[in-house]
């Protein structure tokens, strides 16, 4: 198994300024992504953006990094240009890893990288966790999964899926035994083919309503691989209130 990590750094953010340039633990947020994907099987990691300051930053940190356009709309895009720019073959594999997720566990980089590998017939592999509250369940902020047999999916969406319809005409205030409630994580991997394709792909009416962009790929008949993850999930930085919870949960992480 081989694959490529990257990170896509856009120096814009609407929350928090500089976003990619805070400080966790004395480095920049984005090195330190870097520095947790280097930890995984990756046989290289890739920092993307397209801003100056972040360049010099992550090169000054030993990062590989490579300039991309200003204008790209997606990730997706981000890493579209990169696999263009490396001259990489159809088959080669890269995985996104947010640039806001300093504390993201290597072993889940390698987890959706096999997911990808162990489904020749998918164009994309990504990651759920199995979820245990209610009112997260019915939070459109956290994005729901439902996979086929195989651990192909079959839809993503914000709504509460699958519906417990019997179950939830007594209460929505727990989730039924056995409802296979998926809560989706935010990683991907990606068979350089897709990338190269997926640009030239139109929108799709559920894509702009639900605001998912991996519903485009489903719409187009690309096929989706799930990881079910087990494991602790630390959430990213999007708010100034995430940047102390991370900054205190990276010193207790390497205190010592």
């Amino acid at each position: 198994m081989s694959f490529q990590v990257v990170i896509p750094a856009r120096h814009a953010s609407t929350r928090l300024v500089r976003k990619m340039l805070l400080d966790i633990g004395g480095k920049p947020m984005v090195v330190r992504v870097a520095e947790r994907a280097a930890r995984s099987a990756a046989a290289e990691v890739i920092v993307a953006t397209d801003h100056a300051e972040i360049e010099m930053a992550v090169r000054s940190h030993g990062v590989r990094v490579l300039m991309t356009k200003v204008e790209h709309n997606s990730g997706t895009d981000r890493l579209a240009e990169v696999a263009d720019k490396l001259g990489l073959d159809d088959d080669a594999v890269f995985v996104n890893v947010q640039g806001d997720e300093p504390l993201i566990d290597p072993a889940l980089i390698d987890a959706v990288a096999a997911e990808l590998y162990a489904h020749p017939d998918a164009a994309i592999a990504t990651a759920a966790k199995p979820m245990a509250a209610a009112v997260d369940f019915f939070n459109p902020n956290y994005v729901k999964v439902v996979c086929d047999v195989t651990g192909l999916a079959l839809y993503f969406s914000r709504a509460p899926i699958p519906f417990a319809r019997d179950a939830f005409a007594g209460t929505k205030n727990i989730l039924p035994a056995g409802l296979p409630a998926l809560h989706h994580i935010g990683i991907y991997a990606y068979r350089v083919a897709f990338l190269k394709r997926f640009g030239t792909l139109p929108q799709c009416p559920a894509e702009r309503f639900e605001a998912l962009e991996q519903l485009r790929a489903l719409h187009h008949g690309y096929r989706i691989a799930v990881k079910v993850w087990p494991g602790t999930v630390e959430a990213g930085v999007d708010t100034a209130a995430d940047l102390k919870r991370v900054r205190e949960r990276w010193h207790d992480l390497n205190r010592g």
